[in-house]
């Protein structure tokens, strides 16, 4: 009786202990397809704390990214703005997530006339849930405290895109260690249009 009560307690603590950050991108362990997205918190532009249940309540194309201030996830923004009807069109909205603070998540919508949503996971504990947080290189350490408000400092997620169902299911993952590898808005569409 005294093992099963130690192991249950055991598993609880394990449960309940703070997703971790990989050592590097090629080391994460993302959520898969068939998995769901956990329940979260995420900051608007305007620094109010949304509920990640009530967010992504619809069919969701959800992006996450290193930041504004990253050449590849601007293109990648710009890609996903330029299909936004097509996709709104098959029924999805479009939700992207980074460690900016929600003050830079403004220049971001500004500088690219970006349409959809933006979000902050400045603390990084939607990302680490997600599995996608590693380790940043210590010459990022000054501006990711910039960005984020000084809220993080040390990690970044490998840029992802999930696409969800309404139960909050992820039925399509694209992943890459390389940030410099995004998919294109034109195979996203397909994808869609097959789901």
């Amino acid at each position: 009786m005294k093992k099963n009560v130690f192991l249950f307690l055991l598993l609880s603590f394990i449960t309940y202990l703070p997703a971790q950050i990989a050592d590097k991108p090629e080391n994460i362990a993302p959520l898969l397809i068939g998995e769901k997205i956990p329940n979260s918190t995420l900051q608007d532009v305007q620094g109010k704390t949304k509920n990640t249940g009530e967010l992504f309540a619809q069919k969701t194309v959800l992006i996450v990214y290193r930041g504004g201030w990253c050449p590849y996830c601007n293109a990648q923004l710009a890609d996903m703005q330029e299909i936004e009807k097509d996709i709104l069109g098959l029924g999805y909205q479009i939700i992207a997530v980074n460690p900016d603070a929600p003050s830079f998540l403004k220049e971001t919508i500004e500088k690219d006339h970006l349409g959809y949503q933006l979000y902050a996971d400045s603390n990084g504990v939607f990302s680490k849930a997600l599995g996608i947080a590693f380790a940043a290189p210590e010459k990022y350490s000054k501006m990711l405290g910039k960005y984020s408000d000084n809220k993080n400092t040390n990690w970044l997620p490998v840029p992802t895109v999930y696409v969800l169902n309404e139960n909050q299911e992820i039925e399509f993952l694209y992943i890459n260690p390389d940030y410099s590898k995004r998919l294109s808005g034109k195979v996203l569409v397909n994808v869609l249009k097959s789901l």
